[in-house]
């Protein structure tokens, strides 16, 4: 049961970086272009910092915690 969830955990995982790597593009794409949409700049940015915290979310959840 731990592993399932630690799996699905992963995956999760794997998904929002791929997502974030795809914003990081897409967004690379636009700004490098002659007329550029400045508020969807934004909106990507701005849902690729969501994407990173939840990021940062998951991969405490998945390291064990420690007792000092």
């Amino acid at each position: 049961m731990i592993d399932d969830s630690t799996d699905e955990l992963r995956h999760k995982l794997e998904v929002l970086r791929l997502e974030h790597r795809d914003l990081d593009d897409v967004i690379g794409h636009l700004a490098d272009g002659n007329a550029f949409d400045q508020l969807k700049i934004q909106r990507l940015k701005k849902r690729k910092l969501l994407l990173k915290d939840e990021i940062l979310v998951l991969e405490n959840a998945l390291v064990p915690d420690i007792i000092a």
